[in-house]
């Protein structure tokens, strides 16, 4: 699977194949397992996640935006430092799109509850998967390397999908 064969642009093909959104999935993923230990609704999780995911963000732009200055001896400009920052960190936000549409779904009850939890569980391990298999596709057409790296990515999510059966059994 390549970027082409997915339809999505250059630019946000780098968004996606950035680290802030492979740790925006994971981070999506334990919080609504966090959020669902408490009450188990997709009410809950979608809220959970959301001012999660927000809150993150912003903190990484901050974080980002004083590193920049400092790295640059404040010579790339705050405004400057701000936009790099918020570009480089937009992955956290656009990779949790898709399991706050899910939750959403469950929260306007065109979806049970438990099943837009799972799902959006699911949905992070996939996702993760795939950005797993078209980072190492960027620089290798071995098809072995490739799985092992949409394996390897995917397992976080797994990982943290066997912490929810553990914590709800």
């Amino acid at each position: 699977m390549t970027d082409a064969q997915l339809q999505i642009t250059p630019r946000l093909a780098r968004v996606l194949m950035s680290e802030e959104a492979i740790y925006g999935l994971i981070l999506v993923s334990g919080m609504i397992v966090v959020s669902g230990s408490v009450i188990g609704t997709s009410v809950n999780a979608f809220l959970t996640v959301a001012v999660t995911v927000v809150v993150f963000y912003i903190a990484h732009v901050y974080a980002g935006t004083l590193g920049r200055l400092a790295a640059t001896d404040g010579r790339s400009g705050m405004r400057r430092s701000l936009r790099a920052a918020a570009r480089q960190s937009a992955g956290m936000l656009v990779a949790s799109a898709g399991p706050l549409v899910v939750l959403l779904l469950g929260v306007t009850e065109v979806i049970d509850d438990t099943f837009a939890i799972w799902t959006a569980l699911v949905m992070c391990a996939v996702i993760l998967g795939i950005l797993g298999w078209l980072a190492v596709a960027k620089w290798t057409h071995h098809w072995y390397t490739r799985l092992l790296s949409a394996t390897i990515t995917a397992g976080f999510g797994g990982a943290i999908i066997l912490l929810k059966a553990i914590i709800h059994h």
